[in-house]
């Protein structure tokens, strides 16, 4: 599954609308079930609205009814970590050993990391 889910955050990758950064992004996010979730960044002119692919990916999943995360892939071309906010958004539906696979569009590069591990001191109510 886990193949299957590294292939897919690539390919989601395809339809990311990113003509400003022409940096696209996927997502996939395996939740509790092992269903898995999809995600792509869309950027906007106003670059405040720009929707992440994680966060896009936490949307497609809440709203299919997942409720804890497991694991959250992102591809890009650089195998970049997910940004500040994407990481306190994807900490409400994660534990801290939540594995984050951070790949390369050609899944030369592959990093993982706990969730604790990028955001060590996360806000929780």
């Amino acid at each position: 599954m886990l193949d299957e889910a590294i292939k897919l955050a690539a390919e989601v990758t395809k339809h990311a609308y990113a003509p400003y950064s022409e940096f696209p992004v996927g997502c996939v996010i395996i939740d509790q079930t092992n269903e898995m979730h999809v995600g792509c960044n869309v950027e906007n002119a106003s670059y405040g609205l720009t929707m992440c692919a994680e966060r896009n990916a936490t949307g497609n999943a809440i709203s299919s009814g997942a409720k804890q995360f497991k694991t959250i892939i992102i591809a890009s071309r650089e195998a970049v970590t997910p940004c500040g906010a994407c990481r306190q958004v994807l900490a409400e539906f994660s534990s801290p050993e939540t594995e984050v696979i951070l790949l390369d569009l050609d899944g030369n590069q592959r990093e993982r990391h706990s969730l604790t591990s990028l955001l060590p001191h996360q806000f929780k109510l």
